[in-house]
């Protein structure tokens, strides 16, 4: 297939499936989104979701980069302490969601993604493929972690908030780690965010100067937008913000 953008959606096929498991490691129950002919794949996609789960909005996200031809799994962030968390976007599916984000740590992040990873690379039509990470907020921060897996090629962090302070299990901050990352990262935030003020946007800036050998760094900051702004069902969605976020999401995937 053509690396130029798909210009109508495609036929697709989604659903629930569990990865095959492996003893000692939890249960990965995933969204499976890819294109009906899997002659139209162009590369796979590992998504991670926000706190609160693989809900519709995030499936919807899964289903939406099938139709312009990638196979993506949605894989759950939280599988050891609840493994199909959906949670609706209010104060206590935030405090819910946040109460499993404090007992995740790196190692287990990694090891659930080199599984998922693993898997794509089996499917029929990906083999070859390169594989991109997407995350949104929590899932952002996490998707720089698992931006340092060989694999990996592309990354794009939507508004993972506190890499620069923080990095789950504990350790040094998560963007100590961007000079580890083998392959492309992008940083896609509002400029408004609460959740990411100037000093953390200024932090991240700073760890995406050019590297000199063709790899893509670049925080991408969305005018007036604040936190969680691809998402139509939150209260900060911003339509002119999304609009960037999705074009910048899909050209960058192009490129694979």
């Amino acid at each position: 297939m053509s690396r130029s953008a798909v210009s109508r959606p495609l036929p697709i096929a989604s659903g629930w499936l569990s990865l095959p498991p492996v003893p000692g490691e939890p249960q990965l129950r995933c969204w499976w989104s890819r294109p009906d002919d899997p002659r139209q794949l162009r590369s796979a996609v590992l998504l991670l979701p926000e706190v609160f789960g693989l809900n519709a909005w995030v499936r919807s996200v899964a289903d939406r980069l099938a139709a312009a031809g990638y196979g993506v799994l949605a894989m759950p962030i939280f599988a050891r302490t609840a493994p199909a968390l959906q949670l609706a976007y209010d104060a206590s599916g935030l405090d819910e969601g946040r109460s499993h984000r404090d007992r995740l740590s790196a190692a287990d992040c990694l090891a659930d993604a080199r599984r998922a990873i693993g898997w794509l690379q089996q499917q029929p039509g990906l083999e070859t493929r390169a594989v991109a990470c997407v995350g949104f907020c929590f899932g952002g921060h996490l998707a720089m972690l698992v931006a340092t897996l060989p694999e990996v090629a592309l990354t794009c962090d939507f508004y993972g908030a506190r890499v620069s302070s923080f990095c789950p299990g504990g350790g040094p901050p998560t963007l100590t780690r961007v000079p580890r990352i083998p392959g492309d990262l992008l940083c896609i935030c509002g400029d408004q965010d609460p959740l990411m003020p100037p000093e953390e946007l200024q932090a991240i800036a700073s760890a995406l100067e050019p590297t000199g050998d063709g790899r893509l760094r670049q925080l991408v900051l969305a005018p007036g937008a604040g936190h969680g702004f691809m998402c139509e069902a939150r209260p900060d969605f911003d339509a002119a913000a999304s609009a960037l976020g999705w074009r910048t999401l899909l050209q960058a995937l192009a490129g694979l």
